[in-house]
């Protein structure tokens, strides 16, 4: 498809009038009124795949809660409701956004200690497999994790080497997969290039071969539509402060199909996570269903706040969330290659957008130096290793009138820059 047809009958060429008609044609646009935005100056935001802004119902929420909640009900709220709350919203986010039926979904934990929990679960339960494939361009953290288990188990780490500017495909999968890999660790969308992977034919192709599969969906929950039940997809693990603006360090969630959660016990074995908790019996015994894989107590404060994206996702459909979004980084791709790519500027993401997540890359050997100065006029992109700025385009809260002045600003910077 063409940029006019994505965008539709308002695409314009790259003008102010333009942004500001793609912005009234926009049925998700009121949605930007929801989050809470700086007094007195105007923030061109465009990291809203690293940290989400604040919705303002999450003030509200938050501030009842310490309130009426925890102020007045005080350890009593624990039976009140908060001791559900993980799986409540997990099964709240596996409805709404990620194709899973209910008691498949928790909330807790960091996305490294979630991920460490799944990962080490899994490979334990094929000890006569010897093998974890992973590639050389995921995330730093789920590479770390991975070699830090396969040291600790004496296993072997196989690499896909995948195009930077890309990701996986599913034929380097089936060329590395054996039948002693016993998982494969993958992102659904790349952190760097914003690369959407085919999650079903992946995870087909890791089947094929008797191998789990873990997918990291940090970078696409809350933004792409997954059916992880119907693609029968093993273990995913997701954090929750990007697209679902839960906050800085909100707790990650984990899915655990149902037919293996008898079978992969996972291995942080905290009161919890054990049967009758309460009873503070000696000895270990697992709590049955996705509470298994609960250890300590859970953040309530941290859970808070991402229940209001989930419910405006749930209002509007995760279906139109994509297809902003795909809107959003189309009009950026096509921005940056009127006014960039003549200056050197190389678009290292996809540009096919069935490929391509809720963000692009795009690299330039001034970018280290420009990210200040483009924070110091508040415009705010991310910058990865070693020359990309990164911009990750939320589509409840980013309007087209901020993709264009954003990188309208970059073009200032770059053509400043020589």
């Amino acid at each position: 498809m063409t940029s006019a047809q994505i965008l539709g009958d308002q695409y314009q060429e790259a003008t102010a009038a333009g942004a500001t008609a793609l912005d009234a044609a926009d049925p998700l646009a009121s949605y930007g009124d929801r989050f809470i935005t700086p007094d007195g100056e105007k923030v061109i935001y465009l990291d809203g795949n690293s940290l989400g802004r604040p919705p303002a119902a999450s003030a509200d929420r938050i501030n009842d809660f310490v309130r009426a909640q925890w102020g007045t009900r005080l350890i009593r709220g624990w039976t009140d409701g908060w001791m559900d709350l993980p799986q409540i919203i997990g099964d709240r986010l596996g409805s709404v956004m990620l194709g899973a039926a209910a008691g498949q979904v928790t909330v807790g934990d960091s996305t490294t200690v979630m991920l460490y929990k799944l990962i080490r679960a899994a490979v334990d339960a094929h000890p006569e497999r010897r093998e974890i494939l992973i590639d050389t361009d995921n995330f730093p953290t789920d590479r770390f994790i991975v070699e830090g288990i396969a040291a600790e188990r004496g296993l072997t780490v196989r690499w896909i080497q995948p195009d930077p500017t890309a990701g996986v495909t599913v034929d380097q999968v089936v060329e590395a997969v054996t039948g002693n890999t016993a998982l494969v660790v993958l992102s659904h969308v790349s952190y760097r290039s914003g690369y959407l992977a085919d999650m079903e034919a992946i995870t087909r192709a890791a089947h094929d071969v008797g191998a789990l599969i873990l997918w990291d969906l940090c970078h696409s929950v809350g933004v792409i539509p997954t059916q992880l039940d119907a693609w029968g997809v093993d273990l995913a693990v997701g954090c929750t402060y990007k697209y679902l603006n839960g906050g800085p360090g909100s707790p990650a969630f984990g899915y655990v199909r149902s037919e293996h959660q008898s079978r992969l016990p996972q291995p942080i074995w905290g009161w919890l996570g054990r049967e009758d908790p309460f009873e503070m019996e000696q000895g270990y015994q697992v709590a049955t269903g996705i509470r298994g894989f609960i250890s300590g107590t859970p953040s309530i404060l941290g859970m808070l706040a991402m229940q209001d994206t989930i419910d405006m996702i749930d209002e509007v459909g995760i279906t139109a969330v994509r297809a902003k979004s795909v809107q959003l980084t189309e009009y950026a791709v096509m921005l940056v290659n009127e006014w960039l790519v003549p200056r050197g500027v190389e678009i290292a993401s996809p540009l096919d957008p069935e490929r391509r997540g809720g963000h692009i890359t795009i690299n330039h050997d001034s970018y280290r130096a420009a990210l200040d100065t483009l924070w110091d006029r508040n415009v705010i992109p991310d910058f990865r290793t070693p020359n990309g700025l990164r911009l990750g385009l939320s589509p409840l809260s980013t309007s087209f009138a901020d993709v264009y002045a954003g990188v309208d600003a970059i073009h200032e910077v770059t053509r400043a820059a020589g």
